[in-house]
């Protein structure tokens, strides 16, 4: 395959010799040192081969003194393709500046790749790189990285480490984001342990101070769990750090409203197009005007970047979508708006709950309240309820 390529790559012709001893023609080959291929058999005093453009000019001076006709069948390669452009001088410079254009376009940044961040917005780290002066049309080997790693951890403080290692048109970015440290307890600070929330206790860990409730027993929200008072024989109270983990039965009762009529968009089937090209950082607009007024649609925006053999290019096809609709009044059954509500209530009640522990059950109910249904969404969790408050004395008061 690589010999093919090459081959066309310098070009290459096929010719058709005829003789009464066609091997001579081989033998002749063979002492000049030609090389042939694609040898193929006509008849038995014909056939084709293919030859480089050197071996063919070479066999065509040396075979004038054998009793053989040679003819051209077909020219094939990069230089005949070439030569059927030497008429048209337009179009040779055009191809020429395309190439050249290519070839300084390598040394410049069309296409960034971040990798390596969860937490950080990739267009964070895109805005903080361009404020540096990394952006779409960077010169790639004027970068400097460390000068690059310093400025930008300034302005994201959330990341550890950061690389830009340039291929081409192509910028990798490479980050590392930091691990933050736990936050640490003072536990010589005096604190009580209250409930956050009522519920029914079902364990009580105590790691400091003295526990005020006991597995069984119903506590209120803002109650005492954990005291850091602490009663002594000798010298009389003392006040630390109240501490530890109690786990409860808890109750949520949710409720929303729905409406029974709805508005809801239905689309018109008229849409309008707006095509554009963004070369670098600058937009060329194929459409007159992009502002509608007085319209209800929905505009969605798609892009297309444009490669050449995998080589990003710093064009980018831009299409414009819009959808007209319309608004049309709806009725939706109860059914439909109980399953609908206990959905937004239980997604609710996850993030609620799940910083502290997890719900076991769950019971939806409804009723109807004249053009609204009222959907309830009764859970029971087991969950952690206590929460540290700081106790003040008189000193720190003052």
């Amino acid at each position: 395959m690589l010999t093919g390529f090459v081959n066309r790559l310098r070009g290459q012709v096929r010719i058709r010799a005829e003789c009464t001893f066609p091997e001579r023609v081989l033998n002749l080959c063979g002492a000049q040192e030609l090389s042939f291929w694609d040898l193929k058999w006509e008849s038995p005093t014909a056939f084709t081969c293919r030859l480089s453009r050197r071996d063919w000019k070479i066999l065509r001076q040396v075979g004038k003194n054998l009793d053989c006709t040679f003819s051209v069948v077909g020219l094939e390669g990069a230089p005949y393709f070439l030569l059927r452009f030497r008429h048209r001088q337009a179009l040779m410079t055009g191809l020429v500046g395309c190439v050249l254009a290519l070839f300084l376009g390598s040394f410049f940044i069309w296409d960034f790749q971040v990798e390596g961040n969860k937490t950080v917005p990739e267009e964070r780290i895109l805005r903080a790189l361009e404020k540096n002066g990394v952006g779409l049309g960077t010169f790639g080997l004027s970068l400097n990285g460390e000068n690059i790693r310093n400025h930008v951890l300034l302005d994201v403080p959330e990341l550890s480490w950061i690389a830009v290692n340039v291929s081409g048109c192509r910028a990798s970015v490479q980050v590392r984001e930091r691990t933050l440290p736990p936050v640490c307890i003072d536990r010589r600070e005096p604190s009580n342990l209250v409930a956050r929330r009522a519920g029914l206790v079902l364990k009580v860990q105590t790691i400091g101070g003295v526990a005020c409730v006991v597995p069984g027993s119903a506590v209120t929200e803002g109650q005492i769990l954990i005291s850091g008072v602490e009663d002594t024989d000798t010298v009389g109270a003392r006040v630390l750090a109240g501490m530890g983990k109690v786990e409860a039965r808890t109750w949520y009762d949710m409720t929303v409203s729905m409406p029974l009529t709805a508005t809801e968009k239905r689309y018109t089937g008229r849409e309008k197009i707006g095509l554009s090209l963004v070369f670098g950082n600058r937009r060329i607009k194929f459409f007159s005007n992009s502002s509608i007024e007085g319209a209800k649609y929905d505009k969605i925006t798609n892009r297309y970047p444009w490669s050449l053999l995998g080589v990003p290019l710093p064009v980018t096809l831009v299409v414009d979508r819009w959808r007209f609709y319309e608004t049309v009044s709806v009725s939706r059954t109860a059914a439909e708006l109980e399953k609908a509500a206990e959905a937004v209530l239980t997604a609710q009640l996850q993030e609620m709950v799940e910083p502290y522990g997890e719900v076991k059950s769950t019971l939806c109910s409804s009723r109807q309240k004249g053009d609204a249904l009222a959907v309830t969404l009764s859970a029971e969790c087991r969950e952690e309820i206590g929460k540290l408050v700081p106790i003040y004395t008189e000193e720190e008061t003052d």
